[in-house]
Formats: structure tokens, sequence, C-alpha cells
């Protein structure tokens, strides 16, 4: 089929078609952002058949991607995209039924059942196929790095993610695949690429990604070296905390590892110094997000005043010479669960997305360095306080303490020496948090709120 063909037939009557089972499919899928407000209707971007479903026995597999329309939304707020990758099949297999969309009755496809593509190993093999053979295919354009890439690989999906969703080949590669789409270069891609150019070793290097033309140039999916054998920070620190161990070799040893990316990521890509007006707009926005939280969330507002400090002292160092004022390419989302340690191997950095619940423009904005230290100080008290029983703060306090030794080991600069710009960035993720749990996890509101009550004291 030519390239012409591929995105032409599917796309003028799919869509009236599947509308009624992404209705209710797409709303219960854990990547989906707009949980909790109405989908009114949809719009399709691009629609790209990576495999023609013309027979009765093989699948066939869609690319689509689609603007989300709901109500509830605040005024000027873009319209979501989303990238959808769907199996068709005259029939579906009984394994494959939990991924089941439904079954279309009319439109181009009618008689056919749609499903969701990545849990079909077949499918998943394919796309890992175009990914080998760089080219473009109706919008999408499908690159690699020089090595080749070896087929045949067999492929599981890693259910563990939330905002995407990614698949494992052979325990070799991992490939992400983004679910929101925004315009522009995604930093997950970005900025191991500008790492992999700058020899740093602690993020493994991307091998294959693959984007889109339509609507604008966007990021739809990364392929890594997959880390057999490693374990995630986060569940490493549970296994300390459970036996009563010390972690603080760990945590020296991530601190290290920090720097070592930061200072990598200053020289692949331009860091900056702030105008005095910015670092007090920065100020502003964090004294604004604790307002607005603490009217959502009544048991933040004893703590107010005390927090409203933090924001004060990030401001008056506006006019001075400092770390305050220094901005570079960060990780953005900078916790446990994001670093992984393999024996023998040491510490690496992974998924370089930010929080993808912010908007990508300011996700590539260099920033003070200090926000990713202070997500990993958040993230071992968070770990010091998730297990059942008496939380451990001293524990976490070592961490914290043994964090910032080997980031200042490593970079030649501690941390701790800017404590305003350090106080108010905790605070801001202390916040953040605060909102996260009383919304999704109220159980969890008195983790946050502990560090809350320590933040406003010093205030």
């Amino acid at each position: 089929m030519s390239e012409t063909a591929s995105t032409a037939r599917p796309s003028t009557a799919l869509l009236p078609a599947l509308a009624p089972l992404l209705h209710e499919w797409l709303p219960r899928q854990r990547w989906f952002a707009g949980k909790g407000r109405p989908v009114t209707g949809f719009t399709l971007v691009s629609a790209t058949e990576l495999l023609p479903p013309d027979s009765d026995t093989a699948p066939g597999l869609l690319h689509l991607l689609l603007r989300v329309h709901q109500t509830g939304l605040p005024a000027q707020s873009p319209v979501d995209c989303y990238q959808l990758l769907l199996g068709v099949r005259a029939a579906l297999p009984p394994r494959l039924a939990p991924a089941l969309i439904g079954h279309l009755a009319d439109g181009p496809l009618a008689g056919r059942t749609v499903y969701e593509g990545l849990a079909d190993p077949q499918l998943a093999g394919l796309l890992l196929e175009r990914l080998r053979t760089p080219g473009t295919l109706g919008p999408l354009r499908f690159e690699r790095a020089p090595a080749p890439l070896p087929g045949g690989l067999a492929a599981r999906p890693l259910g563990a993610e939330q905002s995407n969703s990614s698949l494992v080949y052979g325990d070799a590669y991992i490939l992400k695949v983004f679910r929101r789409v925004w315009e522009g270069a995604n930093p997950d891609l970005e900025l191991p690429l500008a790492l992999a150019r700058a020899g740093c070793p602690r993020v493994p290097a991307p091998v294959a990604w693959f984007e889109t033309s339509e609507p604008g140039p966007a990021t739809l999916g990364v392929l890594q070296p997959f880390l057999t054998g490693s374990r995630d920070g986060w569940a490493l620190a549970l296994d300390a905390l459970a036996e009563g161990r010390d972690f603080t070799e760990e945590a020296r040893g991530l601190g290290a590892a920090t720097a070592e990316v930061h200072t990598a990521l200053a020289a692949a890509l331009p860091a900056v110094t702030l105008p005095p007006a910015q670092v007090e707009h920065l100020a502003a926005q964090m004294a604004d997000r604790l307002e607005a939280t603490a009217q959502a969330v009544p048991a933040l507002l004893p703590y107010v005043p005390g927090l409203r400090a933090a924001y004060r002292e990030l401001a008056a160092l506006a006019h001075a010479e400092g770390p305050a004022r220094l901005a570079q390419r960060v990780h953005g989302d900078l916790h446990l669960g994001q670093c992984l340690y393999a024996p023998g191997g040491g510490w690496s950095v992974i998924d370089f997305e930010g929080e993808p619940a912010r908007p990508l423009a300011e996700r590539r904005r260099p920033q003070p360095a200090a926000r990713d230290v202070a997500g990993m100080l958040r993230s071992f008290d968070y770990a010091a306080r998730s297990l059942p029983g008496d939380p451990d703060p001293d524990w976490a306090a070592r961490c914290r303490d043994a964090y910032c030794d080997g980031y200042a080991g490593a970079a030649g600069s501690d941390p701790r020496e800017a404590p305003a710009l350090l106080r108010a960035y905790e605070t801001d993720k202390a916040v953040y948090e605060v909102g996260y749990e009383a919304r999704h996890r109220p159980d969890w509101l008195p983790v946050p709120l502990a560090a809350v009550r320590r933040l406003a004291a010093r205030g």
C-alpha cells in the first residue's frame, strides 16, 4: 500500500464508527489525563496503517493521533492529543480479551474488532521492525542510532507505568510510547541524546525513536537499552527500611550520579543566568500554588504563613549573584523511582520527560539544579514514612545528608550552601504533594503534611 493510501483510507469514515467505543474505553486507561471530565468529542489529527488489516486471519495495526475534547477545562487550555495504536482483527483470541476496545458495526472496518495493539506481541514486534528500518510512513518518521538493531526479539508490556506505555524486547531494549503527545521535542529523547553525545554513562542512550510531523513535529516514542538486573531506588530503599538497614552509601552514590548528570547537561546544552524579574516570578508562582492548594486542602491552611517565608526568601535572592539565578536543563521529576541501580554498575538515571502534567515548553525551560535535588530529598522522606508502623525520620535525614554529600563531592558545590533556594523548591514540592494526595490518595496525606510542618516551622 502506498504511503498516501496508508493515511487516506482510514481517515475519512473511521472516526465516526470508532468514537462510541473510545468514549467508553479512553477514560478507563491509566494514562488518560482527563479523568473526571466528560469527553465531548474527538478530532482526528492523523491515521496511519502500520499494517493494513486486509486479512481475515492476520491482524492489522492502525496508528492514530487524536484530539480529545472535554468539558471543565480552564479557559484557553489546549485540547489534549493522544497517541493510540489499535490492533484490528476479524475475531479476538481469548488471550487478548483484556485488550478489547470493541466491535465496529460500520465504517471502513465494519465487522472487525479493535483492541489495544501494544498488548499483542505480534503487533509489538512489528513496531520494533519499523524502528529497525529508518524511514517515513505518512506523517510518521522512524529513526535510529548508527548501530544496527537485532530483530525477532519477543515483546512484553511493562505494566508499571501510568502516564505512558512501555514494551520490553527480549530483555535487551525498552520502548516508551508517549500517550499524551505535545508538539515539540520531548525531553525524554532530547536530553538522553545530548548526554550520549557528551559521553555521560549515567543515562541509557537512545538507540531508536519515532516522531510525527502532524500537527507539528512531536516525539512519539523512544527505544533505549533495558537495564536487566537493575532495581529502582524506591524498591531498594523500602527493602533497606524493612530490614532495618542503613541506606546512606546508596544515597551518597545517587547524589554523585545526579551531580554527574547535571554537570554533563550544563556542558551539553545552554545554561543561562536568570534575570531578577524571572526569579521573582518563580517565587510568585510558588506562592500562588500554595494559596490555591490551601483553598482546596484545608489541612494546609495553618501552615501557610510559615511556608510563605520560603518564597519571600527566594524572591529576596533575585538581585544577588548566586545559585538562584543559575539555570540549566534538569531532569524535572527526579525521585527514587527514576533511578536504577545495577550491582557492579552503580546508578543510572531514567525518565527525563519531566512532570507530564506540565506543558512541554515549561518542562524544557532551564531551571536551577536545586529543583532536582529537592525532588530527591522529598523522595527519601516518602520512603521513610511509607511502611506500616512508626516512621523513621532519622533514616530520611541521614539519607538526605549523604545524598548532598555525594552531590557536593562530584559537583564541587554543595546544594546545602544555598539553603533558601533549596528550601523554596522543597516547599513547592511538598505543597504539590499535599494537593496530589488529597485528590488521589487521602490515606497518604500525612506524609507530605509532616514535611509541611517541618518546613513551616523553619519559617
